[in-house]
């Protein structure tokens, strides 16, 4: 068992699949993001297909060069089917393996199993821990492992789900969820997923520039302590600069439609940053431009960062005469997700994917 430096809980989104594109290479190379396909309301097996190519195309485009897993967590029965032909085409270029789950339909896990023994690219399995451990999920994993058999290899995605402040013990959760998991086989990989960012409202913005603690990257730390032999071996893994539930919200139509409102996102040491930025109004130029100006103000902001941290001081810096830079709700989470994922994987390797 060999470990993913960084699995980050991607939607298979534009934002994502941009904030992806935008990382520097060596930073990209550090990262085997898990893909999420969101929930498709396609009526016919011709309109599911184009569905799913729409949004998986862009991610297999963008892992020319590296690996990924992509999931589809919300397809109903009826779905898995032709989600099954259309995801094999991707698995089959060998970048983007297949992942199923011990909940899973029997027919879903079926297919997932085949492609990834007739691509040869395995299969990651996506085991969901969303409180306390339950031990009969170990006796569903050990039969979805003998149904796998020798010849497929196996990933570990443990995913402990929304990590906020209220499970304080998600470290020791995690680990009972580990100790029963870890000597089921000689998994391949093996990493450890939760998300700490908070759900972002109009009530957390209101006092201006607002610090949340990173819970789960204190569950990652709490679990280093551990003294666990596999500990070593596990990946780090989070949801970015999205809540969890972003991950099944139902795609919408470029309307215009949406809130007036938004956030800027900074990822620090030990918090998430967030500041309330406008998409409308006759203040939204100076809004914004005062927003990214707290944001690199910051003692932590890393002038040098990525991306991310490039287009911040962009907006902060423009003239508030033209709202040229100042972003709309697709730019402000390619920035954060880029910022986050270039800071995290640089903190997981010590430096070694450079300044």
């Amino acid at each position: 068992m060999s470990e993913p430096l960084y699995v980050p809980v991607l939607p298979a989104r534009p934002h994502a699949v941009e904030a992806y594109r935008r990382l520097a290479p060596d930073v990209r190379a550090a990262l085997m993001p898990l893909w999420n396909i969101p929930p498709l309301t396609a009526g016919t097996p011709a309109g599911l297909d184009a569905a799913v190519q729409r949004f998986v195309a862009p991610v297999s485009a963008a892992h020319r060069h590296h690996g990924g897993w992509i999931d589809a967590p919300f397809a109903d029965g009826e779905q898995i089917r032709v989600l099954a032909g259309s995801l094999a085409v991707h698995s089959e270029w060998g970048r983007l393996l297949p992942v199923t789950g011990p909940e899973r339909d029997e027919a879903q896990q079926t297919s997932a199993l085949e492609t990834g023994r007739r691509c040869g690219s395995g299969v990651g399995l996506r085991v969901r821990v969303p409180g306390e451990w339950d031990g009969g999920t170990a006796e569903a994993v050990r039969s979805l492992l003998t149904r796998a058999g020798p010849s497929v290899p196996v990933d570990l995605l443990l995913d402990m789900g929304e990590v906020l402040g209220d499970r304080p013990e998600a470290d020791k959760e995690a680990l009972r969820a580990l100790d029963a998991l870890v000597p089921l086989t000689a998994w391949r990989t093996a990493a450890v997923l939760g998300g700490g960012f908070p759900r972002v409202t109009a009530d957390l913005l209101e006092r201006g520039l607002r610090e949340e603690p990173r819970t789960d990257w204190s569950m990652w730390h709490g679990m280093r302590t551990s003294g666990r032999a596999y500990l070593p071996l596990l990946g780090y893994g989070d949801y970015g600069v999205q809540h969890t539930g972003a991950l099944a919200q139902v795609p919408r139509p470029n309307s215009g439609g949406g809130p007036p409102w938004g956030a800027l996102r900074y990822t620090t040491e030990s918090s998430y940053v967030l500041c309330k930025v406008l998409n409308r109004g006759d203040d939204r130029i100076a809004v914004n431009r005062r927003a990214a100006r707290w944001i690199t103000e910051l003692p932590g902001f890393r002038a040098r960062g990525g991306a991310g941290e490039a287009w911040l001081r962009g907006c902060a810096d423009g003239p508030l005469t033209s709202p040229k830079g100042t972003g709309g709700p697709l730019q402000w989470l390619w920035a954060g997700h880029t910022q986050h994922l270039t800071y995290v994987a640089r903190c997981l390797s010590g430096g070694r994917t450079g300044r």
